[in-house]
């Protein structure tokens, strides 16, 4: 016998009505709930940034809930990792509330409703999982790191895995169009000019400043993979072991849409089961994986086992970051050299900044020249071109933010910038360099 199109959108809806019943009946047990008040003494060990912290119960070794700050009365609901008996620095591997901070006897409530709630005092919410009534039976910290609300079937209707902060930890991914975002200082808990970005055909590490119309690309993940077709969907932070568990590599794995793929590339490998290894995007923007020995019990648990920037580098030195040379400076392997000023290359400080042009008209600045230098931005982005020099000059005369541009005369390609920031010395002295300066008056 057919079933008639009525008949089909009936049954369809009360399926939908069925399903939407039962998860409103499902409640988290009393025995589950909980509710962690932010008081009493702190912590005895040492933790990053140098914050005070207190220990929540949620616990699997060697990851711990607490609660943290580096400015008084401003504290961030994070898990950290490291455990006490390594007498190694505890290290904070995701957060919360970042930016959003709570004051003293502020609580964490898991409710029957199945919501994760963070509120001060006030009862002012700073942070929640926006889970009430979806079906959560319970809460749990896993022993890779990933805090899970689940439900009566064990699917994860939440997990802290889907939310980074600026880490992943093996296992871990991030979606198209997610992010990990870089913390401003250690003393600012806030977000800070970093952000590693998972895009349509890269991963993308990006500068933001006031100055900055867009974020600056500063990296491309094209120095690791090329994606020619498909698009990313996820990127998944990996560890395998190798060599009948003498060693453990890790890497950056991606799967494709249209058309399906994966792929990915080993970036480093360290001589022990390196399960417990994180991905950190610093705040001066680097990227490093940090491993974890938990059968080590003295100082030193922690190895640094991978740098993306770093002096050793083939591919990329750490002139290609923004800020080696703090607000400006020239850097060649490595290292600041020079401060570039209209009356020549001085000797670099942490002082070194561009002269400050206050005027938009064309009349009241000039351009000074460098040669032999690239901007940070010219390594990864193409810019515009080919264009003639005066064609490059006349764009950034006529846009007040611009700073400066820069040229590649083999390659008719300009570079406007609204950040000077790090200019990395180069051999080829057709790229040139054009900073604003005002004139003297």
């Amino acid at each position: 016998m057919a079933f008639s199109s009525r008949s089909l959108t009936f049954s369809f809806l009360f399926l939908i009505i069925q399903t939407l019943f039962f998860l409103s009946q499902a409640q988290v047990p009393d025995s589950e709930t909980f509710e962690f008040d932010n008081q009493g003494d702190f912590g005895d060990y040492i933790v990053e940034y140098g914050g005070n912290y207190r220990a929540l119960q949620p616990f699997a070794s060697p990851f711990q809930l607490c609660f943290y700050n580096t400015t008084p009365n401003a504290y961030t609901l994070a898990l950290r990792m490291a455990l006490v008996s390594s007498e190694s620095q505890f290290r904070w591997v995701w957060e919360a509330n970042r930016g959003n901070p709570v004051g003293e006897n502020a609580t964490l409530t898991f409710g029957k409703d199945g919501n994760l709630v963070l509120a001060d005092a006030d009862a002012r919410v700073a942070w929640q999982t926006n889970t009430a009534n979806k079906g959560v039976v319970g809460f749990e910290l896993l022993s890779n790191g990933n805090m899970v609300l689940r439900d009566a079937k064990g699917n994860f209707v939440w997990q802290s895995f889907d939310y980074p902060t600026d880490t992943l930890l093996v296992g871990q991914s991030l979606r198209l169009g997610s992010k990990l975002v870089s913390r401003a200082s250690a003393e600012n808990n806030v977000n800070g000019p970093y952000s590693f970005v998972v895009e349509r055909k890269q991963l993308g590490l990006y500068y933001k400043s006031s100055n900055s119309p867009k974020p600056l690309l500063y990296f491309s993940s094209s120095e690791w993979f090329n994606i020619t077709k498909g698009t990313l969907v996820d990127v998944s932070f990996d560890g395998s072991e190798q060599d009948d568990g003498y060693s453990y590599y890790y890497s950056l794995d991606y799967n494709l849409a249209n058309p399906t793929g994966i792929g990915g590339r080993y970036l480093a490998w360290s001589k022990y089961n390196g399960t417990l290894t994180l991905l950190r995007l610093g705040m001066d923007g680097n990227i490093r994986f940090y491993t974890y020995n938990d059968k080590v019990h003295i100082v030193g648990a922690w190895e640094m086992t991978y740098i993306l920037f770093s002096r050793d580098s083939e591919d990329v030195s750490e002139c290609q970051l923004p800020e080696r040379c703090g607000k400006f400076g020239l850097c060649e392997d490595s290292q600041c050299v020079a401060c570039p000023l209209p009356s020549g290359l001085m000797g670099w400080s942490k002082t070194c900044e561009p002269v400050k042009v206050t005027s938009c008209k064309a009349s009241d600045f000039y351009y000074y020249k460098l040669e032999g230098v690239d901007h940070f931005l010219s390594r990864f982005t193409k810019g515009d071109g080919p264009v003639k020099e005066s064609t490059c000059a006349s764009k950034c005369t006529k846009d007040c933010k611009c700073m400066g541009y820069f040229y590649h005369k083999d390659t008719s390609r300009c570079w406007i910038a609204y950040d000077l920031k790090t200019l990395t010395r180069v051999e080829n002295s057709g790229h040139v360099g054009y900073i604003k300066a005002p004139k003297k008056q």
